[in-house]
Order: C-alpha cells, then structure tokens, then sequence
C-alpha cells in the first residue's frame, strides 16, 4: 500500500513539473515569435533605406567618374572611351 503512495505522490509531481514546463515553453515561444516579427520589420525597414542609399552611391560615383579632378588622375582606358563615345552617339541619335 505504501508504494501506491508513494506512486501517487512522482505522478502527481510529475504532473505539475510538466505543466509548468509547458508554460514555461509556451511564454519562451510567444516572445520568440515577438522578438522575430520585430526583427522582420527593422529588417524590412533596412531594405528600404538601403534602396535609397543604392541610389545615393550610384549618383555620386556617376558625378566623381565625370569629375575633371577625377579624370586627371584616373583617366579613361581605350575600351572605356570607345564604349563612352558609342552611348553618346546613340543618346544624341535618339533625341
């Protein structure tokens, strides 16, 4: 009789150790899913400014490339001009 007592008792202990795992787990869980969605819209945030940042630094190495400073100490090699002139030639054909 003593045993079945005894087997009671770790049941029912058992028992509760599992529920407050489970809950433990299930608060662990909803502030992991928190913390990810809050990541995902910072991350989505970013994605917007480097956009606009993209289109910063293409601009301002379209401007340094065209700078006479720029080109007195980097001049254009052959291929360069020769693909320079071609796109000219076709911009001024087309207007």
């Amino acid at each position: 009789m003593e045993s079945l007592i005894k087997a009671d008792v770790f049941f029912f202990i058992s028992s509760v150790a599992t529920v407050v795992l489970a809950i433990l787990a299930s608060i662990f869980l909803f502030y992991l899913i928190k913390a990810g969605k809050n990541l995902y819209m910072l991350s989505e945030a970013l994605k917007g400014e480097f956009k606009e940042s993209e289109e910063f630094i293409a601009e301002l190495k379209e401007r340094l490339e065209n700078s006479v400073i720029f080109r007195l100490f980097f001049p254009l090699s052959w291929r360069r001009r020769r693909a320079s002139v071609k796109n000219d030639s076709v911009k001024k054909s087309h207007k």
